[in-house]
This record gives C-alpha cells, structure tokens and sequence, in this order.
C-alpha cells in the first residue's frame, strides 16, 4: 500500500541479556544523486517525525538501548540527533568521516552518540554500553583500525569470494599502464585518480572539458604500481557508468556548478547531499564556499579565456542520473578510458591537478590545498 515501508525499519536483539533495537536510516538523497529510475516507486528523505515514531515505538516494546544505523552522513546525523530523542547512538556511515571519538549531542530527550567509522573498511566503530536501571549509565567507544593483511581470512567467506572471482580473474588482473605518480581520490574539489578519468574523458571524447563525480570510494596507487582493470573498475562501476559528451552553455555549466557546491556548502546539514565537489578536467574557476547559493562559483575560464554564457561547449561526464542514458548506446565509462590508458605507451605520467582557486573560506584546517 502505498505509504507503507519497503523494508523493516527496526530490529529487536537481545545482546548480552539487554534488548536493543537496531533502526535503519537510508540515504534520504537516493533519488536525487542517483537514477529515479532504479526506484521509481520509492520515497526516500530526512524523515525526523516518523523517526521518532520509530523509536518510540522501539521502546514500547521494551528496547533499553536503541542505536540507528544511518547512511546519511556526518553533520546530517548531527542535525537529526538534536532533533529527535531517545536515541542512545547514530552509527553512520556516507560521509566517510574516521571520528576518534564519539559526538555527545543533546536533545528534549537527553544525550545522543554520533560516530561515523570511515570507508573501505579501514576502521571498526566499536561501542560498547553500561545499562543500569534498563536504561544506558555509561559508554565506551573505540575507532578501532583493521589490519586486513594481519588478519586470518574466514575460510569460508574466502573460498565463495574466490569461487565467484575466478572466472574473471584474469581479465580483473591484466595490467592496462603503470602510473608515474600517486593516484588517489580523495580531495576536496578533486584527485589525481579523478584527474586521470577526465583527462582520459576529454582526450578520447574530444572534449572541450569534462565533469567526473564527486565520489568518495576509490582505492590509491603509489608510484611504480600497475594500473589494472580492477583498479579502473574500483573507480568506477557504478550501474550507471555511462559515459556522455554534451553540448552545454557557459550558463547551463555555472548551474550545474552553483547546484552541486549547494548540496556540498549549504550551512543547513539537511540540504547537503554529503559527497565531494564535481571533479573538473579543461575549466578553471573561482569557488567560494562560504558564499551565498548561486554566487559561489566564478572566473570559470577555458584556456585562459573566460566562458561566456551564451556560448556552447563540448562537456564529456560519466554517470547521469536520466534514464535515457541508457537508451543512447553510450559505452561504459571505463570502456573509454581503457582505451586511453592502452594509448599512452604503458606508462602515465603524474597528472597535473585541476582544483579552483578558493574564496572566503581560508584558512580552514578543513581544506586540504
């Protein structure tokens, strides 16, 4: 029926004698950073109300500890733990934020723990909880780092991965170049693992310049480290990789600027979508992020010379949340840039990083430049 959940909100375990409730909190922005089409029948979104609903009701059924697990991000689960009560914890996870300790926040209701336990599987968040009188006393928590090569694998887990693996192992493995220079992903406005893909995007496409997510998975490659095809897949299998090449207006690329430093910069946590800034091959520009929506970003230029409003360009992207990307024959994302990569004679060289100039907002420990 309509308006009814698609999965259990909630759980009821009993741990250690104690029973708690586990919530689920999805991404609220799914269909928005994602195809609408993949779960056109879905509502998602920052639900404060029927989270309530949800806890309370939790606790009616005799849960003395509850904890949500949440995919909204960081400052979103900040913003949520202020406003609903009875949560003991917010285990979150989407913003890739490793917090060594634990966000005390408080509410009508009392104390909320907010954690997020970084990406990759990097770090466990490890919360363990006094309960005295059915209700928590005390808590201790740990950002617990994993040492994946020190530790035993589970046979069998082991064994379904490979079993499931070898049939592609090969093709996974075989090295497409070698990288001269540190590839990586994470950065504020870009990385050099980014920086390849639009590179490679307006090379191959003939581009004027090129837009690449703002993701934030994705492994590194140090210098001297071979660039395979489970590598280039790492960076990009989404299940709507398509690559684009569209003809865009120096106006239409400004909004499409102004639209993603909004979700990324908006002082309200709620309108923030939680990933990194659109990655830019060709375009430089100005960004200023502690400024109004709409009049953060400027100086956009292509070589040296300033975009003009009216003026058409040649702008290659991947990933497009519309659906008729799938309809175009587009190729795959990696498809293309496999074929760069095979073309410069195996070796890459360090890539030159594209990020803008930065407005307003230095310093801030929080920048990395």
């Amino acid at each position: 029926d309509f308006g009814d959940p698609v999965f259990k909100p909630y759980v009821i375990r009993e741990i250690n004698g104690v029973p708690c409730a586990i919530i689920g909190q999805a991404f609220p922005y799914t269909p928005i950073a994602n195809p609408r089409y993949m779960v056109a029948d879905w509502a998602f979104g920052i639900q404060d109300e029927n989270m309530q609903a949800m806890v309370n009701e939790a606790r009616g059924k005799g849960a003395q500890v509850v904890v949500v697990i949440s995919h909204n991000g960081m400052d979103v689960d900040l913003k949520m733990a202020s406003r609903v009560s009875g949560i003991d914890a917010i285990m979150g996870g989407h913003t890739h934020d490793g917090m060594p300790v634990a966000t005390i926040v408080s509410n009508k209701g009392g104390k909320t723990l907010v954690t997020n336990a970084g990406s990759n599987g990097k770090f466990l968040g490890v919360l363990d909880f006094e309960v005295k009188d059915k209700k928590v006393s005390d808590f201790r928590y740990k950002l617990l780092p994993v040492f994946s090569n020190m530790l035993p694998a589970d046979k069998e887990m082991d064994a379904l991965i490979n079993k499931i693996r070898a049939p592609y192992e090969a093709r996974l493995a075989e090295k497409l170049a070698v990288t001269d220079g540190l590839l990586y992903r994470r950065g504020n406005f870009n990385g050099t693992g980014d920086q390849l893909l639009v590179d490679a995007l307006m090379d191959v496409q003939g581009a004027d310049m090129a837009f690449s997510p703002g993701f934030r998975w994705g492994t590194t490659l140090l210098p001297g480290q071979a660039i395979t095809r489970e590598w280039l897949l790492d960076m990009t299998a989404t299940t709507y990789s398509f690559a684009t090449v569209t003809e865009m207006t120096g106006e239409t690329i400004k909004t499409v600027l102004e639209d993603v430093a909004d979700n990324l910069f908006n002082p309200d946590p709620y309108y923030q979508q939680g990933g990194d800034m659109v990655r830019v091959g060709g375009l430089t520009y100005s960004c200023n992020p502690v400024g109004k929506a709409g009049q953060r970003i400027g100086d956009m230029r292509l070589k040296g010379q300033l975009i003009e409003a009216g003026k058409k360009y040649k702008v290659a992207g991947w990933a497009p949340v519309a659906e008729e990307a799938r309809h175009q024959g587009n190729k795959q994302v990696w498809e293309v840039v496999e074929t760069w990569l095979k073309a410069q004679g195996g070796r890459i060289k360090p890539r030159q990083l594209n990020t803008p100039k930065i407005m307003g907002a230095l310093p801030n420990k929080g920048y990395a430049v």
